[in-house]
């Protein structure tokens, strides 16, 4: 690495900050600050590889993917870090765009930083269109939420069934209001309900057909021989997880779900606390949502499993008697109804990553 020119870069919506530390120097050099535009950003490329090949690097954040695939578009090597990696002396009291930049660029030169997989602009738009579907179901719950609500502080309770099955919806559209302004707000609260209702159906179907795509079709129906895995949740493991093969062990996996234990041990103690809650979120939600805890193979589940290799439906149904003795387990021993329930998912990834390594080989 010291070979070579690092040039860190510290990259904002308007601007970027670099500070390049060049080949063969133990200090930055130069420091510039420019505009976050493609022209811009070519000329800074230009001029800190016209004396020699340079390695570009920055953290991974809200500015997405951009510069890398410009930067690479070039013919440069350009490195995209953890930003929850990058090592931090206590003592340092003192941040700037400029010192995050030279930061970047030594600790890249030493080794000290853990790089990301940067996805393709077609995993991209998967991800995104996975992450948009999530975004609606959240805008669901909080107009049904805010729609109930509003009915409860009127004394409109449903009393016959369960929430949000056809009798409720019967007796929802059937409520009247007496005064005006509050009819008016009953119907702007119903129809808010009704239009994200529409479009988290349109996005449904959407990833349906995404997961029909040749590049995900094998995958999302190995997948689905988990029991608790449906089309929507094996799509979200694949688009967010990309390539199972870059994880080498299922613990890997694991880690990057954030479902293992964190740990403060020092000399003969050693202290473990709750999950680090560290990576990828929307597959953690995934994993506890829909881990399988209860006995029986449904009709469905059988069905889906037909056609699929034995080595994968072996694995699933290991997966689905151990996780249920598991859950059970733990519960009938006092353990918190929680605690079993990220447990459980806990080795659902590691079974999900099994399936998928079995596929993608």
């Amino acid at each position: 690495m010291n070979i070579i020119t690092i040039v860190g870069l510290d990259v904002h919506k308007e601007t970027i900050v670099a500070a390049v530390l060049p080949a063969g120097a133990d200090a930055v050099t130069r420091r510039v600050t420019i505009q976050n535009t493609p022209k811009a950003l070519e000329k800074l490329v230009l001029q800190s590889t016209a004396t020699g090949p340079a390695e570009f690097v920055y953290e991974a954040g809200p500015c997405g993917y951009d510069a890398h695939r410009h930067i690479t578009k070039l013919g440069h090597a350009c490195t995209v870090i953890a930003p929850a990696l990058t090592p931090v002396r206590p003592g340092d009291r003192v941040k700037t765009d400029a010192r995050d930049a030279e930061k970047l660029a030594r600790l890249h030169r030493a080794g000290e930083l853990t790089a990301i997989r940067v996805p393709t602009c077609e995993e991209e738009a998967a991800r995104d269109l996975v992450r948009i579907r999530e975004d609606a179901v959240e805008d669901l719950q909080r107009a049904r939420h805010r729609l109930v609500k509003f009915l409860l502080r009127q004394g409109r309770i449903f009393r016959e069934a369960g929430a949000w099955t056809q009798k409720h919806e019967l007796w929802l559209r059937g409520q009247k209001f007496e005064w005006p302004n509050l009819q008016q707000t009953f119907v702007g609260y119903l129809r808010a309900y009704d239009e994200v209702q529409g479009r988290l159906k349109v996005l449904n179907a959407q990833v349906e057909d995404l997961a029909q795509q040749p590049q995900y079709k094998e995958l999302v129906r190995a997948l689905m021989c988990l029991k608790g895995i449906g089309t929507l949740s094996a799509v979200t493991l694949i688009v967010e997880a990309q390539d199972f093969r870059r994880f080498r062990k299922a613990r890997q996996f694991m880690s990057y779900v954030g479902v293992v234990s964190s740990e403060r041990s020092s000399g003969n103690r050693i202290r473990r606390g709750s999950i680090t809650r560290a990576g990828n979120a929307q597959i953690r939600r995934v994993l506890v949502e829909w881990s399988s805890r209860h006995a029986g193979t449904s009709a469905a589940v059988v069905k889906r499993r037909e056609g699929c290799p034995d080595e994968i439906v072996k694995i699933a149904k290991t997966a689905q008697d151990r996780l249920h003795r598991k859950f059970w387990r733990m519960t009938g021993r006092g353990k918190n109804h929680g605690v079993a329930v990220v447990a459980v998912a806990r080795e659902l990834a590691a079974f999900a990553w099994s399936i998928a390594r079995t596929v993608q080989g």
